[in-house]
C-alpha cells in the first residue's frame, strides 16, 4: 500500500525469501508529494466526501442502538440477547474504521499538517475504552440487578455522544484539511488504500450495511465516488460491488460453476501458459485434485513453516550487520521484520477469532500472542535507536542486542507453534470434516486486508512445493462461497505470483485460468491479457501514476514476472509503523490490546505518562484536573439516584453541577485564551490545540442541555408534589427524564474524562519542551490574572479539597511566585480571615473553606507579619518608644512600599488621634443607634428627586469612620473633612439612610421596616464599598474595586505591571510595578486612582486627563523622553522646514554630537539650534551632548 509515512506504508520486503509482487498494469494509485496537493475538480465531489457517508452510517446505528438501550431500560420484559448482537457489530465495524483512519489517513495528513492527526488517534484510544468499559458491564454479574438497565443505558448514551463528537469534528477539521491539502487524484487514492486496511471478512458485511444506512440518492452518489476510486479493473470493481450490494446482486447472476466453463481464448502467438486444452466444471476439477496433506487443516503448518523460515533469515541477516558492522541496510531489515510482524500479529488474530472458538471455546493463547507482539515491538524499538543514533552508536552493543532479539523471537514463536500444533491440529483433525476444515482456513484468510493479502500470498506460495501450492489453491476454492468467486478469483492470481513465469497453478486446479475467464465472461473488450502477450498501459480517467511510497525515496521491490492474468491493487508494498501496530492488535478486542500507558499508544512522538512530581508552574493548571474528575464522579453516581431523590437532594445536586459548570468553563476560557494560543504561537506547534477547542465547544452543549433537563427535572418533581391528578404520567414522565439526565451525566463524564486525559498525554508534555520556567510562570500570572475574585473564591476550596497538603503547599508556592508583585497575598489573607470568621459563626458551612484553612493562613500570614500597635498602646507610648516603632517599620524589608507609608503615617499622626478617641467604648455604647453622632442623617445625591448618597457616589447608606468614629457617605466625604485619611476596609458599622439606625455592615439593611432594603447594587465586603449606578468588580490582584465588568471580562490584571489594563491591551510593554507611582503631571497616586489611566508606548503610565493637557505643548514622555505617539508626520513637517532653512556661513560647517531619546542610539548632526535628525532612527526627539566647532561638513 502506497501511504505518505515511512513506517506507515506497505510491505516492501527484500531478499530472505520474501517475494513482492510487481506493480499489475491498470489500476495503479498516484503519488502523493509530500511538498502539497492541489485542490479536487470543482465539477467532481471530492472522494474523500465518501467518509461523510460512513459517518451517517454510524451515527444511525448509534441513535437506534442508544433508543433501543433506553426502551429496555424502561421496560423489564425486554431481552438483552438482540441488543448484545448489535453492540458485536457496531463494535467490530467502528474498530475497523478506526484502525484503517490510524494506518492510512492520519499518516498521510500528517506528513502535510502536523500536529492535527495524533490527537484523533488518541481519540480512537479512548473510544475503544469506553468500548472495553461497556463490554465489561455486559460481561459482569449486574444484569439481575435493577440497576443494570439503566447503566447500560447511560453507557450507551457515553458511547454514542464520545463517536459522535469525535465524527463532528472530524468533518469540521479534518475532512477540510483533507480536501485542501490533497489533489482529486490523491484523494481518491488514500480512500482506496482505506478500503484496502480494512479486513476482507469485515469489507463482505460493512459494505452492505453501510449501503442500506444512506437514501437510495445517497446510494447511488456512493457508488458514483467509488467508481472514481477504485482502480478501472473489472475484477476489483466486481469484488467491491458484489460486497456493497450483498447477496441480492448474487441471484441476479449466472451460476457461473455451472453454466459457463473456463474457456480461454488462444493467444495469437503460441499458446498461453494459462490455457488449458480442456475447459472442466469446477466441482469436477475440485474433486480430482488431492491433497498432499492428510487434512486440510494441516496447512496451517505451511503458515507456520514460512513464519519460521522468514524468522530464521531475519536472525541470519542480524548476524551478518554483526559480522560486518554494517548498518547502512538497515532500513531493509527493519522493513522485512515489520513485514512478518504483521504477518504474525494477524495470524494470531485469525487463530484467536477463527480457529481456537470452532475447536474449543476455552482454548486460548493470548498470553503468548501478546509477548510475541511485545517482542517485536521491542525489536522495532531496538532498530529505530539504531537508525536514530547513527555514528553515536556502539556498533559492538547494538549488534549483540540485534542478535539476542532475534534469537528470543525466534524461540518464542517456535514454542508457540510446537504447542499449537500438538494441541489445537489434533482436535480440529477429529471434530471438523475437510469442508469445515477448508471454511476455517478461508475464514482465516479473510481476516486479512486485501493489500496485505496481495503481498502474503505470493510470499506463502513461494515457500510451498508445486503440490502443495496446487494443495492450498485447491482448498481456497473449495472453500469460497459462490459470493466470493471474484475474490477467489483475485486471491488465486495473486499466489500465482509466487511461482515461476511459466507456472500458473489456477489452470492446473480450475483447468484454465480464472481470471481469463471471468474478464472474458464479463466482457472485457481489451486485448488478451496474460504473461505470453503483455499489455499495453491503458490509461486511468483520473491519470493516476506509478508509486513508490507517494514519493517515498529509498524502498526496494523485488520485481517479480507475472504468470497469472488479475490485477494488482495498484498500491507497492509497506509495512507497519507504531501507530498501525498498535490498532492492529486491537482488532482482536483480546485482554492483550495495549493501555493507554503502553509504549504503542505514544505514536510518533515517544510522549509518556507526565511526572507530576516535577513542580513546573503549568502544572498547576493541570491540577484542575483533579478536581474536575471528582465533581464528575459525583455527577455520574448520584444522578442514579435521582428517581428516588428528593426536594433537597435535587437542590444539592443542581448546586453541585452548577458550580462544575461554572468552573470548568472559567477553566476551558483560560485555556481557549492563553493556554492554547501559546501553544500555537511555537512554530513546531501549529494546529496542535484546534481540536480541543472544538471539544470546548462540544462540551458547553453539553452542559447547557444538562441544565436545560434538570430545570425540566425539577418541574416536574414540583408537579408531583403539587398535582394529584395525572400523578402517573407525571411519575412515569419524571422517571423518564431522569433517566435521561442520569446517562447525560455519564456522558459528560466520558467526554470530559478523555478530554482531560488527552490533554495531559499530548499537550502537558509540550510544555516542558517547549517553553521555560519564566515563560510558564507568566503563563500562569496570565491565567490568574484574568480571573475574578468570585470565582476564585469558588474555585480555590474546589480545587484544594482533592489535593494532598503538599500539593496544596506547592501550587500555592506557584500562585504566589506568579502573582509576588501583586497584593493577592492581601486579599488571600483577608479572605480566608474572612471565611474563617463565617466558619465559626456558621460550623455548618464550614466545608465551604479551604480544606485546613486555620492552618494555611496562619503559614501564609507568617511572612506579612508585623507590629500592629492599637490605639491603646499608642496611648502608653512615650516619644522615643514611638520613633523607635517607626524605625522598624521603616527598616522591615517584608511589607509592601504602599503598606509601609501607611502604616508610618499613622504612627507619627497617632498622638492627635488618640487624642481624638477619649473614652470610645464609652461613646460607642451611648450611640448605639447613630444618636448624636457627627453626621447622622441622610444626605442626598439629588435632593429634588430624594435619591441618596453624595456627589461621588449614589448609595443608601453612610459609613461610620473608625478612626473617628463619625458617619460620612463616603471616604472621600470623609477625607475632605478631616486632617487624615479614612482606611476604609477597616469600616465595620453603617447607618442607612432610611431608617437611621447604625448596624454592622452588609449589602442591605437589616431593620425589619426596611424590609431588606439593598444599600446599593452592588457591595463588596473586602473593601467596604457600595456604588449603586456603575459597573463594579473587586480585582483581587489590586485588592481594590475598579470600574468594569470583571477580569476575564473587560479587564485582565497585568502581573508584571500590578495593574488592570483592557482586554485589548494584551500585548503591551510591561514595567515592573509601573503604576506604584504618581502620575507625572498632577502627581496623584495612580494605582488607588479612580480617574482613567493611559499606558504609554515607553511603559510609563499618567492619567488620561492630564495626558490630554499635556500632549498639547509637548509629544515625549515627561519621564523617559521617548515619543508619546508616532510623530512620522511631523518630523516630516521638520524635514521640510530644515531642507528651506538656510543656516549663517559661520555654522553650516559645524557639527553636534546627539543622543536620541527613542533609539537611544548616538550620533551627529548639522548645527541647529532647535532640530537635530537622529541618524538611525530619523527622529528628531534628541538632545545635544556636544558641540564640534571645527570639524567639516563630510558624509
Amino acid at each position: 500500500m502506497a501511504t505518505p509515512l515511512t513506517g506507515l506504508q506497505h510491505r516492501e520486503v527484500g531478499g530472505g525469501g520474501v517475494a513482492v509482487m510487481a506493480a499489475s498494469g491498470g489500476g495503479t494509485v498516484s503519488q502523493i508529494d509530500p511538498s502539497g496537493g492541489g485542490k479536487p475538480s470543482k465539477k467532481q465531489s471530492s472522494p474523500v466526501h465518501i467518509f461523510l457517508y460512513f459517518h451517517k452510517a454510524i451515527r444511525s446505528e448509534l441513535d437506534a442502538l442508544h433508543q433501543s438501550a433506553i426502551y429496555f431500560a424502561t421496560n423489564s420484559h425486554v431481552e438483552i440477547e438482540p441488543l448484545l448482537k448489535r453492540y458485536h457489530f457496531l463494535r467490530s465495524i467502528y474498530k475497523h474504521h478506526c484502525n484503517a483512519e490510524d494506518e492510512v489517513i492520519f499518516p498521510a495528513l500528517d506528513i502535510r499538517v502536523k500536529n492535527v492527526a495524533r490527537t484523533y488517534s488518541l481519540e480512537h484510544e479512548g473510544e475503544s475504552a469506553i468500548f472495553d468499559q461497556l463490554f465489561t458491564l455486559l460481561d459482569s454479574d449486574m444484569q439481575n440487578k435493577e440497576s443494570f438497565r439503566r447503566e447500560l443505558a447511560s453507557c450507551t448514551g457515553a458511547l454514542q455522544t464520545s463517536i459522535s463528537q469525535h465524527m463532528s469534528k472530524e468533518e469540521e477539521q479534518v475532512i477540510p484539511l483533507l480536501v485542501e491539502k490533497f489533489s482529486f487524484e490523491e484523494q481518491a487514492s488514500l480512500v482506496w488504500q482505506f478500503l484496502c486496511s480494512i479486513p476482507v471478512n469485515m469489507m463482505a458485511e460493512f459494505l452492505p450495511w453501510l449501503s442500506a444506512s444512506v437514501s437510495s440518492d445517497e446510494r447511488q452518489e456512493m457508488r458514483s465516488c467509488l467508481c472514481r476510486v477504485i482502480p478501472e479493473e473489472k475484477l476489483l470493481q466486481q469484488i467491491i460491488f458484489t460486497w456493497m450490494d450483498g447477496a441480492n446482486a448474487i441471484k441476479k447472476r449466472k451460476n457461473i460453476e455451472d453454466d459457463v466453463g473456463y474457456n480461454c481464448s488462444p493467444i495469437a502467438e503460441g499458446n498461453c501458459a494459462c490455457s488449458s486444452s480442456r475447459p472442466r466444471n469446477r466441482e469436477s476439477v475440485m474433486s480430482s485434485s488431492n491433497s498432499p496433506l492428510g487434512c486440510p487443516i494441516d496447512e496451517i503448518l505451511h503458515w507456520h513453516k514460512a513464519i519460521k523460515k522468514e524468522l530464521v533469515d531475519i536472525a541470519e541477516a542480524a548476524r551478518r550487520i554483526q559480522l560486518s558492522g554494517d548498518f547502512s541496510d538497515l532500513s531493509v531489515f527493519n522493513k522485512r521484520l515489520q513485514f512478518i510482524a504483521e504477518v504474525c500479529i494477524f495470524h494470531s488474530i485469525a487463530e484467536d477469532k477463527v480457529i481456537f472458538p470452532a475447536v474449543d471455546a476455552e482454548l486460548s493463547f493470548a498470553q503468548e500472542h501478546a509477548e510475541e507482539e511485545s517482542e517485536f515491538d521491542k525489536f522495532r524499538c531496538l532498530i529505530e535507536n539504531i537508525e536514530n543514533d547513527g555514528a553515536n552508536s556502539s556498533s559492538s552493543e547494538f549488534c549483540s542486542k540485534l542478535c539476542s532479539h532475534a534469537d528470543h523471537i525466534m524461540t518464542i514463536i517456535d514454542n508457540h507453534f510446537k504447542t499449537e500444533e500438538l494441541q489445537v491440529l489434533p482436535l480440529a483433525r477429529k471434530h471438523f470434516s475437510p469442508k469445515k476444515q477448508r471454511e476455517l482456513l478461508y475464514q482465516s484468510l479473510c481476516v486479512m486486508p486485501l493489500r496485505l493479502i496481495e503481498c502474503v500470498l505470493p510470499w506463502l506460495v513461494g515457500s510451498l512445493t508445486e503440490e502443495e501450492a496446487k494443495s492450498f489453491l485447491h482448498n481456497m476454492h473449495m472453500a469460497a462461497p459462490a459470493s466470493d468467486i471474484a475474490l477467489v478469483t483475485l486471491f488465486s492470481g495473486w499466489a500465482c505470483k509466487g511461482r515461476p513465469r511459466e507456472t500458473c497453478l489456477s489452470s492446473a486446479v480450475t483447468g484454465c485460468c480464472p481470471a481469463k475467464a471471468f474478464l472474458e465472461e464479463n466482457g472485457d473488450s481489451g486485448p488478451p491479457f496474460c504473461p505470453c502477450n503483455p499489455p499495453t498501459k491503458r490509461p486511468n480517467s483520473t491519470s493516476r501514476k506509478e508509486s513508490n511510497g507517494f514519493g517515498t525515496p529509498g524502498t526496494l521491490t523485488v520485481q517479480v514476472k507475472q504468470s497469472c492474468c488479475v490485477p494488482g491493487l495498484g498500491m507497492n508494498s509497506s509495512k507497519l509503523g507504531a501507530g498501525s501496530t498498535k490498532s492492529l492488535r486491537s482488532l482482536s478486542f483480546g485482554p492483550s490490546a495495549p493501555s493507554l500507558s503502553s509504549s504503542l499508544f505514544n505514536w510518533e512522538t515517544g510522549i509518556s505518562l507526565i511526572d507530576e512530581g516535577t513542580g513546573r508552574p503549568i502544572d498547576t493548571i493541570f491540577k484542575f484536573h483533579k478536581a474536575i474528575r471528582k465533581d464528575l464522579e459525583f455527577l455520574d453516581v448520584e444522578s442514579g439516584k435521582l428517581n428516588d431523590s428528593n426536594e433537597s437532594f435535587l437542590h444539592q445536586f443542581n448546586g453541585r453541577f452548577r458550580l462544575l459548570w461554572g468552573l470548568y468553563r472559567a477553566h476551558s476560557n483560560a485555556e481557549d485564551d492563553i493556554v492554547f494560543p501559546a501553544l500555537e504561537s511555537k512554530e513546531t506547534l501549529h494546529n496542535v490545540s484546534h481540536s480541543y477547542t472544538l471539544d470546548h465547544k462540544q462540551e458547553e452543549k453539553l452542559f447547557e442541555d444538562i441544565s436545560t433537563s434538570l430545570f425540566e427535572l425539577c418541574e416536574l418533581y414540583d408537579k408531583s408534589n403539587s398535582v394529584s391528578s395525572n400523578c402517573n404520567d407525571t411519575l412515569r414522565n419524571y422517571s423518564e427524564l431522569a433517566t435521561k439526565v442520569q446517562g447525560m451525566c455519564k456522558s459528560i463524564r466520558v467526554t470530559l474524562d478523555q478530554h482531560i486525559l488527552r490533554e495531559e498525554l499530548e499537550l502537558w508534555p509540550l510544555f516542558d519542551r517547549h517553553f521555560s520556567v519564566e515563560e510558564q510562570d507568566k503563563l500562569v500570572g496570565r491565567i490568574i490574572g484574568t480571573t475574578g475574585a468570585e470565582v476564585l473564591q469558588s474555585m480555590l476550596p474546589w480545587v484544594t479539597s482533592v489535593l494532598t497538603q503538599e500539593e496544596q503547599n506547592k501550587m500555592m508556592d506557584t500562585w504566589k511566585q506568579a502573582t509576588k508583585n501583586t497584593m493577592f497575598t492581601e486579599w488571600l489573607n483577608e479572605w480566608w480571615e474572612g471565611s474563617s470568621s463565617s466558619a465559626e459563626a456558621s460550623p455548618s458551612e464550614s466545608d465551604k473553606n479551604i480544606s485546613q484553612g486555620s492552618e494555611s493562613h496562619e503559614a501564609l500570614d507568617s511572612n506579612d507579619y508585623t507590629f500592629k500597635p492599637g490605639w491603646k498602646d499608642i496611648f502608653r507610648m512615650n516619644q522615643n518608644e514611638l520613633e523607635s516603632e517607626i524605625r522598624k517599620v521603616s527598616r522591615d524589608p517584608t511589607l509592601d512600599p504602599r503598606r509601609k507609608a501607611y502604616l508610618i503615617q499613622n504612627l507619627m499622626t497617632s498622638r492627635w488621634i488618640a487624642a481624638q478617641q477619649k473614652l470610645p467604648q464609652g461613646r460607642k455604647g451611648d450611640m448605639v443607634d447613630g444618636e448624636g453622632v457627627y453626621g447622622c442623617s441622610p444626605s442626598f445625591r439629588d435632593a429634588e428627586k430624594q435619591i441618596y448618597g453624595c456627589e461621588h457616589y449614589k448609595r443608601n447608606c453612610k459609613l461610620r469612620a473608625a478612626c473617628c468614629q463619625k458617619l460620612f457617605t463616603c471616604r472621600f466625604c470623609h477625607d475632605n473633612v478631616s486632617d487624615h485619611t479614612m482606611d476604609r476596609k477597616a469600616t465595620t458599622e453603617m447607618m442607612c439612610m432610611n431608617c437611621l439606625k447604625v448596624q454592622p455592615v452588609g449589602p442591605v439593611c437589616s431593620t425589619p421596616s426596611c424590609n431588606g432594603l439593598s444599600m446599593a447594587k452592588y457591595y463588596c465586603s473586602y473593601c467596604k464599598f457600595f456604588d449603586d449606578e456603575r459597573t463594579v468588580y473587586h480585582c483581587p490582584f489590586c485588592n481594590l474595586c475598579r470600574l468594569g465588568k470583571g477580569l476575564g471580562i473587560d479587564f485582565f490584571h497585568c502581573m508584571t505591571c500590578n495593574y488592570c489594563l483592557g482586554i485589548k491591551l494584551v500585548d503591551h510593554k510591561c514595567r515592573e510595578k509601573g503604576l506604584e507611582t504618581n502620575c507625572p503631571i498632577c502627581c496623584d497616586f495612580l494605582f488607588t486612582s479612580s480617574a482613567a489611566v493611559r499606558a504609554l508606548p515607553c511603559g510609563h503610565f499618567m492619567h488620561s486627563a492630564c495626558f490630554q493637557a499635556y500632549a498639547c505643548t509637548h509629544y515625549i514622555c515627561p519621564i523617559c523622553s521617548k515619543s508619546m505617539g508616532d510623530m512620522s508626520v511631523y518630523f516630516g513637517m521638520l524635514d521640510a522646514l530644515m531642507a528651506s532653512e538656510v543656516l549663517p556661513e559661520e555654522y553650516r560647517n559645524r557639527w553636534q554630537d546627539i543622543l536620541c531619546n527613542d533609539c537611544d542610539k548616538k550620533g551627529s548632526a548639522p548645527f541647529h539650534w532647535l532640530y537635530h535628525k537622529c541618524g538611525s532612527c530619523g527622529s528628531y526627539n534628541t538632545r545635544v551632548i556636544k558641540v564640534d566647532s571645527i570639524a567639516e561638513c563630510s558624509n
